[in-house]
């Protein structure tokens, strides 16, 4: 009987682990195929539950890599400006704007901003950051505790690099941008 019980919680547990490892996985799709991002609640609790709430409502779809440095980062995620699908898509304000939800309070972490780290974009106010985002194509050690980290690519990092570079002698400004197809839980 014991063993039974004991097999029984086993299972319970590795069901439970699961479930909650994939609550916390998204897909973001680009035109080159599917990113698989792993997000971390632990670490960015309120940043993960933003970045949730907005996937999880489509706000992300059609909204444009507007700033893409290459060897640096691909940031997205304005949602107002940024989604070339509606009538507010202004690619000259796209970065300027956010959701609708108020900014949040910064969660910086000693997460290092790696290859394929998830980090918010903010103004110089380090509690600004709201709907937008970035994907580090490379280390970037300089914005470590500086940027709240809230997710990591675990597959396609590969589509990730093929996302349209912009200008560098205009900060990253990308003229016809690449955009998200979709970004959802799993």
């Amino acid at each position: 009987m014991n063993r039974f019980l004991l097999k029984l919680l086993i299972f319970f547990l590795f069901i439970t682990n699961q479930s909650i490892a994939e609550e916390n996985i998204m897909i973001l799709k680009l035109k080159d195929g599917d990113v698989k991002i792993e997000l971390f609640p632990d670490v960015a609790p309120n940043h993960v539950k933003r970045i949730k709430e907005l996937a999880d409502a489509g706000k992300y779809n059609n909204v444009v890599f507007h700033r893409v440095i290459d060897g640096f980062m691909a940031q997205t995620g304005d949602v107002k400006f940024g989604n070339s699908e509606t009538t507010d898509f202004d690619m000259s304000r796209a970065g300027m704007g956010g959701s609708d939800f108020p900014d949040l309070k910064q969660e910086f972490s000693s997460l290092p901003h790696d290859r394929g780290t998830l980090s918010m974009a903010r103004s110089s106010d380090p509690d600004s950051a709201n709907s937008q985002f970035f994907i580090c194509f490379k280390p970037a050690p300089f914005l470590d505790r500086q940027y709240t980290v809230f997710g990591k690519v675990i597959e396609g990092m590969e589509n990730v690099d093929k996302i349209k570079r912009g200008d560098e002698s205009n900060n990253g400004s990308v003229s016809n941008p690449d955009k998200i197809i979709s970004f959802k839980s799993l």
